[in-house]
């Protein structure tokens, strides 16, 4: 009896301490498991922190609009978040060769950035300003609505709040020219000028000149444009807008110079059959001039100066 009482007994034990060490195990691996699975979802999780690796990944602008995109649904005032979106939609927009692609990726950029400058710190606003100003301009050359006031807007913003980038005076003398605000423009690129110099922002200056009748000035800049240039483009336009300053000033003789020297270098420009058109017209030769009008239509069947003259006197 004694001994089978001792062997229950055992039993008993050997149950209990197969059932602690199994529970203990158990609670082990389950501790184990719970610690490897926070581990996973943190390193997964998409923070502020991988946002902004991925930004400084070589600029990765794909990686960072869907992260970005992703932690905003959570957190949609997240004025960091916020930022980059927008930063990312607007290098994804300019890189786009679809109009309807790039207007959805600025539109996109523009909310973003006009929440994120809400609530913006002082140190912050004039970069967003700077960007939102940017956006507008794309949009305003997509579009078929005008932008180019809040364009002016914003990028004035950011440099009244100290925010210096080489390209604000240059973008806001297009944008001011758009509005038809010459004197402005002609001020910003003027002063864009100063930063760095290139034979498109002298055109530019030299278009603003010339739409102020300011003939002496934009001629100057147009002459160092055809002394300097290698560009053929602009040197055709120089020679277009220099012919048609000389229309104005009654001098018809340097007009047809200008056009010709155009022609020599491309036939196929109806601007310079139409600037000799409007030569021969002066001259009250009707016949020659309708003669140009109608080369400038083989060219470029919509040619609005052409079109103008043939069918609308």
């Amino acid at each position: 009896m004694n001994e089978s009482n001792i062997a229950r007994r055992n039993s008993h034990w050997g149950r209990k301490i197969l059932i602690t060490l199994s529970l203990i195990l158990l609670t082990g691996l389950t501790i184990f498991a719970t610690v490897f699975i926070i581990q996973n979802v943190q390193k997964n999780k998409i923070t502020i922190k991988t946002i902004k690796e991925a930004w400084n990944d070589n600029y990765d602008y794909n990686t960072v609009y869907n992260l970005s995109k992703s932690f905003l649904e959570e957190n949609p005032f997240n004025n960091t978040a916020l930022t980059y979106h927008g930063y990312a939609c607007f290098f994804l927009a300019v890189a786009q060769n679809d109009n309807f692609q790039t207007q959805e990726y600025l539109d996109e950029c523009i909310n973003n950035l006009r929440l994120a400058l809400y609530d913006a710190s002082k140190s912050a606003a004039p970069q967003i300003e700077y960007m939102l100003g940017k956006a507008y301009f794309y949009k305003n050359s997509v579009s078929t609505y005008f932008y180019s006031d809040l364009a002016v807007r914003y990028l004035t913003l950011a440099k009244e709040h100290g925010y210096q980038a080489d390209d604000i005076a240059e973008y806001l003398g297009l944008s001011y020219a758009a509005l038809d605000m010459t004197m402005e423009s002609i001020s910003s690129f003027t002063e864009a000028l100063l930063v760095r110099e290139s034979d498109s922002l002298l055109l530019s200056i030299a278009e603003q000149y010339y739409k102020a009748k300011e003939y002496a000035a934009s001629i100057q800049y147009l002459y160092r444009i055809i002394n300097n240039t290698e560009n053929e483009e602009m040197l055709l336009k120089s020679h277009i807008l220099l012919g048609n300053i000389y229309i104005d000033t009654e001098d018809y003789d340097g007009a047809l110079k200008e056009f010709n020297a155009v022609i020599e270098n491309n036939d196929n420009s109806a601007d310079a059959h139409y600037g000799i058109g409007l030569i021969y017209e002066k001259q009250n030769n009707s016949v020659k001039a309708r003669a140009e009008w109608r080369k400038a239509l083989k060219i470029q069947p919509n040619h609005a100066g052409s079109l103008k003259k043939l069918y609308n006197n």
